[in-house]
């Protein structure tokens, strides 16, 4: 079985099957999808990781096949909320997979694998019909048209600052937590996790749970810690480290400068999930 050590995908996502959570994420251009929740959704087992360890032994022994040749392990968040490394099969390979599966889910799930293979197919030709697909989905969660604007311009920026930091020497997962965590401190007083602590998130992304202004002062930290790496060619972790401080700074003076003029904190307890529940006491 190979072991991919890449940094973490930000094209990590779930997608559902008749309510069940299929986590899939994208390698060399392609969807690969979680092996064991795809045996769950199949099979409803109670241990689903239990049922996958027999059914490759089961195979091996009935088909002299070796289904772990068919997988990767890539990095997908795990039940507590951290990036673990778990067994995936490309389309093909669940394909293959299912086939030894006995269930009357195994048809419909074949032309749900197949619509999402053709989805991912598509986003590759046509890039736009992802961020297409993102706004609708976001517009279905309730959030709004101004809302949705910013988040959306916040992940480009997001992925250009990953991609300078890529590629001046930030290579593993724990180097790209350390860097966000600096520009957070700067830029707001706490780290990501208290962030989502403060808001009481636990699994969910911290930034779908941020205002406008809290939106855009994450933009603003990120995007001038992009030009500040471009512009004095950053290279190393250290380096980048320091940028990362200095980017958050400049976003974290702004914030301070609004703050003494409205007489309040921008950053908020508030998250999108209470403000659904508060909507939904008043209906």
């Amino acid at each position: 079985m190979v072991k991919e050590n890449s940094m973490v995908s930000p094209n990590t996502r779930i997608a559902l099957f008749k309510g069940k959570k299929i986590r899939k994420t994208i390698y060399h251009n392609e969807w690969w999808f979680s092996v064991v929740d795809v045996v769950e959704a199949l099979t409803d087992s109670v241990n689903a990781n239990d049922y996958w360890y027999k059914m490759k032994i089961r195979v091996k022994d009935e088909e002299k096949i070796e289904l772990s040749t068919i997988c990767r392990q890539l990095k997908l968040i795990a039940s507590d909320g951290k990036m673990r490394e778990t067994d995936c099969a490309n389309t093909e390979g669940v394909f293959r997979i299912i086939q030894s599966i006995p269930s009357p889910k195994a048809e419909p799930f074949k032309r749900w694998l197949a619509k999402v293979g053709y989805e991912r197919v598509q986003e590759i030709e046509d890039p736009e019909l992802a961020t297409k697909r993102t706004r609708m989905l976001y517009k279905l969660k309730g959030y709004s048209e101004g809302w949705i604007e910013k988040r959306m311009r916040g992940i480009v920026i997001r992925e250009e600052l990953t991609d300078e930091w890529h590629h001046r020497g930030a290579t593993a997962e724990k180097d790209y937590a350390i860097l966000t965590a600096e520009i957070s401190k700067a830029a707001f007083g706490v780290t990501p996790k208290q962030y989502k602590k403060m808001k009481g998130l636990q699994r969910e992304n911290l930034r779908d749970h941020m205002d406008d202004l809290e939106l855009i002062f994450t933009m603003l930290g990120e995007r001038a810690t992009t030009e500040i790496h471009r512009t004095e060619n950053s290279q190393g972790v250290p380096k980048l480290k320091k940028d990362a401080k200095d980017g958050g700074d400049i976003a974290g003076t702004a914030r301070k400068k609004l703050e003494k003029r409205l007489g309040r904190s921008v950053v908020s307890k508030n998250n999108f999930l209470k403000k659904a529940e508060d909507k939904k006491r008043l209906k």
